[in-house]
């Protein structure tokens, strides 16, 4: 059975605690979030090897097969121990309705977060890029599969407007959050591992918006030469928000309203005959 709403609240509320205090050891928590960018950029390279071919091939398949391997995303960051921008500002704004934090935290893991996350996704498809994987069987002035896959996933972002990019961003972390929510009320590894899977799996299949798999994405198509840093920073201009819209107020703000009305005391009733009758609380002073 799932972990009450309210005990899971109150889980999540002492995460951000947690959190406030590691982003004041700033360059560790920056690496730590350098790790998470990274392990997205890794799903993101596993999703474009993957299905690829089948985006060569113009198969409709492409996008259910690139949504089923992108759940080692999330798996890479719950179970190796990172901080993700998307899924801090769930666990912060949860802690601020809670009490638990203040704004200056809530900002402070956020901002560091977000940054680390940049970071590491810039690093991780430097490398990817060095190593040459993605261009690996092309023939000619054929790219290869992943590598065309790259461009087409830039050049569609770029193509996007503004309005779209910021509601599929919403969209989309309030499917991230949602998986790792659902997470975090299971005492269960295997049950985690299944409700993150077909939360991301959503997400990647319909289209929406990661400002953090973004990066990765951008970064990659930057260095083959299909994409410029402006793209990337346009791209989050309006995605950042909307992953933050997501996470703060379709996930964390609802809950903790419905953690707060599972706690609030009930007044006390007698009944007379059939009927109850509630009578008034008690006078504080």
């Amino acid at each position: 059975m799932p972990i009450p709403i309210p005990d899971a609240t109150d889980e999540a509320a002492a995460q951000a605690v947690t959190k406030a205090a590691a982003a004041r050891r700033l360059p560790q928590y920056l690496l730590s979030s350098a790790l998470a960018g990274a392990y997205i950029g890794v799903a993101i390279v596993l999703l474009v090897s993957a299905a690829g071919p089948f985006a060569a091939a113009h198969s409709a398949a492409s996008k259910l097969v690139g949504g089923c391997v992108f759940g080692i995303a999330l798996t890479l960051v719950v179970f190796a121990g990172a901080e993700l921008f998307t899924g801090n500002v769930m666990l912060m704004v949860g802690g601020l309705i809670k009490g638990r934090v203040r704004l200056r935290d809530v900002l402070a893991v956020n901002i560091a977060s977000l940054v680390g996350n940049f970071v590491g996704s810039v690093a991780f498809a430097a490398m990817v890029h060095a190593s040459g994987a993605l261009a690996a069987g092309g023939k000619g002035t054929t790219p290869a599969p992943a590598a065309a896959m790259i461009t087409s996933l830039a050049k569609a972002k770029v193509a996007a407007s503004g309005g779209q990019l910021f509601w599929r961003a919403v969209l989309c972390n309030m499917l991230v959050c949602l998986a790792l929510w659902m997470a975090a009320r299971t005492r269960s590894e295997s049950a985690k591992l299944v409700v993150l899977f077909w939360g991301l799996l959503a997400f990647v299949a319909a289209g929406f918006e990661h400002s953090v798999a973004n990066m990765t994405v951008f970064s990659l198509a930057v260095f083959q030469g299909s994409a410029h840093w402006g793209d990337l920073a346009r791209n989050l201009l309006f995605t950042v928000p909307g992953n933050v819209v997501g996470g703060a107020l379709l996930v964390a703000a609802p809950y903790a309203w419905l953690s707060r009305s599972a706690n609030a005391p009930t007044a006390p009733t007698v009944r007379h005959g059939d009927i109850p009758i509630e009578l008034p609380e008690p006078a504080t002073v």
